[in-house]
């Protein structure tokens, strides 16, 4: 049975729960956008987060201003070289749509410029816009990534990227072949990822561009396949997710499932959203958000 705790960024202090996950148990909380006192040593490393960029040369659509994000990352990069981060991790849709594969070849060469001098190793997970006129092979090529979904071990964790952006009928999306409300994990990487958790003997944290704990539209289609071999593993802690332009947390069977501000909504740095990863021993999680992104601990 699916046991589900969901907390909104309402700039309060929501709701606690204490979950027993083998040895360990995990207090939860959001306080807006506020740092969280807590009486903790020096985090065994730092990790900078960012999602939903759209950068773009072209005037704002609504409440997305594309241009805007360039500032906004340039203020997030002064933050992560001041916490000297060893790996950063952008959560997808780095890029918007362009007309032309040379205009969003352009548009990524620009955003990437400044990305790439943030301290620490990039990591690159695919949003449904960075392929939206490109190859995911034209992509990773301009950031200079080797493939889509990938693992790593960092400071006592063990960190899994995923790639969402496959049809239902596991073709990859590219150059407009797809609908964006039909993501997927397809067999050959849920495969992968099933002998990843087995082979990894750390507390995990994922993610993914797509969202794995809510439906339609935005959620991963086959997200209750990928969600129960995260549960089942008994190693996952949380998962990290854009694609709805929001802050959100929520609890499902003891994994946190935290959904971060679009860095592309509303105009001035005031309005920007980032945040800073913050691992501590005994493997305590501080999502640390900055301008509007929420904090959370566990």
């Amino acid at each position: 049975m699916k046991r589900k705790l969901r907390l909104e960024n309402n700039g309060s202090f929501s709701r606690r729960e204490f979950i027993q996950r083998g040895s360990v148990s995990m207090v939860s909380m959001t306080i807006g956008s506020s740092l969280l006192a807590e009486d903790l040593p020096a985090p065994r490393t730092q990790i900078g987060l960012i999602t939903d960029l759209h950068f773009a040369d072209k005037v704002p659509a609504g409440s997305r201003h594309y241009r805007e994000s360039l500032p906004k990352l340039r203020e997030a990069s002064g933050a992560f070289h001041q916490a000297e981060t060893s790996h950063v991790i952008e959560l997808g849709d780095l890029i918007d749509a362009a007309d032309s594969v040379a205009k969003e070849q352009a548009y990524l060469a620009t955003i990437h410029q400044e990305f790439a001098k943030i301290p620490g190793r990039k990591h690159y997970v695919l949003g449904n816009h960075c392929v939206d006129t490109l190859t995911k092979e034209e992509f990773l090529e301009g950031v200079g990534a080797k493939g889509s979904y990938e693992s790593f071990d960092e400071s006592g964790f063990h960190f899994i990227v995923l790639d969402a952006c496959f049809r239902s009928d596991g073709q990859a999306y590219q150059r407009r072949n797809f609908e964006w409300t039909d993501p997927n994990i397809p067999a050959a990487e849920l495969a992968w990822l099933q002998q990843d958790l087995d082979r990894a003997s750390l507390p995990t944290l994922v993610f993914v561009h797509q969202r794995l704990d809510v439906g339609h539209p935005y959620g991963v289609k086959n997200a209750d396949a990928v969600r129960g071999l995260l549960e089942r593993s008994g190693k996952v802690v949380s998962v990290f997710q854009g694609h709805s332009h929001k802050n959100q947390h929520q609890v499902i069977n003891g994994i946190h499932y935290v959904t971060l501000k679009a860095m592309v909504e509303g105009s001035g740095l005031e309005n920007s959203g980032y945040s800073l990863l913050k691992l501590h021993e005994g493997g305590v999680v501080r999502l640390v958000g900055m301008r509007k992104q929420s904090s959370y601990q566990w």
